[in-house]
């Protein structure tokens, strides 16, 4: 076990546990535990590994043509027809330390939890400082880190650009999926000025609105959040994000799973019912 700063607190937790994955979850497999003793695999997965997700077309790209704002471009999917509104995005901030590792995994969510009408944008974090993911792995405009040459909101707007620029997008339905290290910078992005972000999922994560711009931005938008009642990051951190965003106009949603810190049981159909609920309570205009 070692100390891990994550979001102004230390915690006493192993590295797999706080969302880096072993080999078994970046495969999108169920994870049934995540014990001290687990290790993560930093290696890409092998082929065998890849090989249900082998058909997903996944090109990585630099958004702007900065080399730091990498990113895999998921879909669109084999034989389908553009939608006439455009395709509707979901953008990804991984947990753990949000590198290239987890493409097999959301690839999987791509396949097996979205309709055709998608792509995904999986963003990758960029490592400014050596040692820096063990505070911060998504740097926003209020949670800074030494040497960064721009945020997370940064990275997003400049990857909805890139990815408009070769494909006509639904403003309209433009989501985050978010977990674990992945939230608080998915929370800052929505509530971001001039933020393309329409709908948020956030799963498994901690809520600090003194690290957030004003809460009053999130009026109107969906948040649909995801956390087991037996997570050590507590429960009341999702219970106050329902609340206080509720409180400042946005339509929130809490679901609970069982299995604590992690993606456990049906992880596909959970993520695919909290976009379908995005879809359903998106802004009436983007």
């Amino acid at each position: 076990m070692q100390a891990r700063a994550f979001g102004g607190w230390s915690i006493y937790v192993s590295l797999a546990v706080l969302g880096l994955f072993s080999s078994q979850a970046a495969r999108g497999e169920p994870v049934d535990s995540c014990s001290p003793g687990q290790s993560r695999q930093y290696g890409p997965p092998a082929e065998t590994e890849a090989a249900d997700v082998a058909d997903v077309p996944s090109e990585e790209r630099k958004a702007g043509g900065d080399p730091n704002k990498r990113y895999f471009l998921i879909g669109p999917a084999k034989g389908a027809e553009a939608p006439s509104d455009g395709y509707r995005l979901l953008i990804v901030l991984p947990g753990g330390d949000g590198s290239a590792d987890f493409n097999p995994f959301i690839r999987r969510i791509f396949k097996n939890g979205l309709p055709k009408s998608y792509l995904v944008a999986q963003l990758v974090a960029k490592e400014w400082t050596p040692g820096q993911f063990e505070k911060v792995v998504w740097p926003t405009e209020k949670s800074t880190v030494k040497s960064m040459e721009f945020s997370t909101e940064e990275f997003v707007q400049t990857v909805v650009k890139d990815v408009g620029e070769k494909h006509k997008l639904d403003g309209r339905h433009i989501f985050t999926l978010s977990w674990s290290s992945g939230g608080p910078a998915a929370y800052a992005v929505s509530l971001a000025e001039n933020t393309p972000v329409t709908g948020s999922l956030v799963a498994m994560s901690v809520f600090k609105p003194d690290q957030l711009p004003p809460l009053s931005a999130a009026k109107g938008k969906p948040y649909y959040l995801l956390h087991s009642p037996t997570d050590f990051i507590t429960i009341k951190m999702a219970e106050r994000a329902r609340d206080q965003l509720k409180a400042k106009g946005a339509i929130t949603k809490l679901e609970t799973y069982e299995g604590g810190h992690g993606w456990h049981g049906d992880v596909f159909t959970m993520i695919g019912r909290g976009i379908e609920w995005l879809e359903e309570n998106a802004p009436a205009k983007p």
